[in-house]
């Protein structure tokens, strides 16, 4: 007996063995726990678990694994699991779940969350998982996907508090109270005049301090920010990061409000964007973490394909200038040091490009004042560099010709790569093309081409 309190104990301290996420131990201890099918320790070691760490421990796990501990969880599964999940992962759990009860726990979750669930299966996951919903609850995410994706009609909550301009605090309390329709988190109440239409906000906060007698429109905020429905997720979260929004309501055309959009979601939001961009700038369309080998070779070998085409077109100029490097062989030594600066001094420019215009700090206001400072940057940069390289390569090689030319290269296409690191991705902002997809490919090629042509150009006329 004491024997199995004290394993019950060490359990336990597995499963609270850090402040937050998962602790290796208990990772490898569920695995152990599985594997010798002590089932009751499994479940020691997952209750109390957050949902989100019990999501990061489905997606570690191997796929039998996976299944095994779904079938230790049971019945016991909370639906609050689901929004956590990768979505690779997430098409797991619904198979192995089947429709009727992925629809059973759909229906305990807000509908946001039950709407980016629905979202992101397959269409026969999709349609199977809607025709087992109730009606009423089938309209209702129908409806949300009936909005653009990305858009903050597929991201504001349903559920939401909404209470005439003519009512009293104490009024509101007691609807509260007794009211089944509500969140079960909310941070602000919405005021609204007689047509539905938003007119002010009070902080539930305000409410619990009020006196009850007093009326709503006497203690709220009419300076509100209001989001339209198909207003992109993008801007929505510009809005609550530029005026530190805790929740937002959301109107249809007419005005009337419908949904509420609150900072947890905004937060997701930042998190998807930021590392949507970041894959873009790699090449990657999605996370494959967890994709299979041939999907992941599938998604990548299109992006490695126009590398290619970028790099012949660079082997291209050089082929210009073969007869120069036959004669010069110190030029075939020293010509990646030139592109390689070019397209490093590029990439720089463009990462803080890129996320300025993500961010909205980069504007047709203020891009000549970045451009005219990126451009002195690379100018001044070129110089310092075309000192340093042009010093050793004179040591290196005793030649104070070839040490101009890398020097003159080095200049040239670090100017080039400061104006190209900014204009690009103005550019394609201007034809609304996503900077961060095309423009790292676009640099790389042009550092690459100015590099090689301005030093083998420059070499072919002073040093032959």
């Amino acid at each position: 007996m004491m024997e199995d309190t004290k394993n019950n104990s060490d359990l336990q301290n597995l499963s609270e063995d850090e402040s937050f996420g998962l602790s290796s131990d208990l990772i490898h201890a569920v695995e152990d726990a599985l594997e010798e099918s002590r089932d009751s320790d499994v479940e020691d070691l997952v209750e109390g678990l957050h949902e989100a760490d019990t999501a990061d421990l489905l997606e570690i796990l191997g796929r039998d694994e996976r299944y095994r501990l779904m079938e230790v969880i049971g019945a016991g599964f909370d639906p609050e699991i689901l929004p956590y999940l990768d979505e690779t992962i997430r098409e797991e759990i619904v198979e192995w779940l089947g429709p009727q009860g992925i629809a059973k726990l759909v229906q305990e979750l807000d509908s946001d969350d039950a709407v980016e669930l629905v979202q992101d299966l397959d269409e026969d996951h999709r349609m199977h998982i809607l025709a087992a919903l109730p009606q009423a609850y089938r309209r209702v995410i129908e409806e949300s996907l009936s909005y653009p994706e990305d858009s903050a009609g597929r991201l504001m909550q349903r559920e939401i508090v909404a209470v005439p301009s003519v009512w009293t605090i104490g009024e509101t309390i007691d609807y509260m109270r007794v009211s089944d329709n509500l969140p079960d988190d909310f941070y602000d109440i919405f005021v609204v005049d007689p047509r539905h239409h938003p007119v002010g906000f009070i902080p539930a906060s305000r409410v619990m301090r009020s006196r009850r007698h007093v009326r709503l429109d006497e203690v709220m905020d009419d300076d509100m920010r209001i989001i339209p429905l198909e207003l992109d997720q993008e801007d929505v979260a510009h809005m609550f990061r530029q005026y530190g929004l805790i929740s937002a309501p959301v109107v249809e055309e007419s005005g009337r409000l419908v949904g509420v959009i609150t900072v947890d979601d905004v937060v997701d939001v930042i998190d998807e964007e930021a590392g949507d961009d970041l894959m873009k700038m790699g090449g990657v369309s999605e996370p494959d973490l967890y994709e299979d080998v041939a999907d992941t070779t599938k998604a990548r070998f299109t992006w490695l394909g126009v590398n290619l085409l970028t790099a012949v077109l660079a082997s291209l100029v050089i082929s210009l200038f073969d007869a120069t490097i036959e004669k010069v062989v110190a030029l075939a030594v020293l010509m990646p040091i030139v592109a390689s600066m070019g397209g490093n001094a590029g990439t720089q420019t463009l990462t803080v490009a890129v996320r300025s215009l993500a961010m909205k700090d980069l504007s047709e206001a203020n891009a000549a004042r970045f451009v005219g400072k990126e451009l002195i940057i690379g100018i001044i940069n070129g110089f310092l560099f075309a000192v340093l390289t042009g010093f050793v390569t004179w040591l290196w090689f005793d030649q104070a010709a070839l040490a101009l030319v890398i020097a003159a290269a080095m200049i040239i296409n670090m100017v080039v790569a400061g104006l190209c690191g900014t204009l690009i991705p103005l550019g394609l902002e201007k034809f609304e093309i996503d900077p961060a997809v095309a423009s790292s490919v676009f640099l790389t090629t042009v550092t690459d081409v100015i590099g090689f042509f301005a030093f083998l150009g420059l070499a072919a006329i002073f040093l032959l």
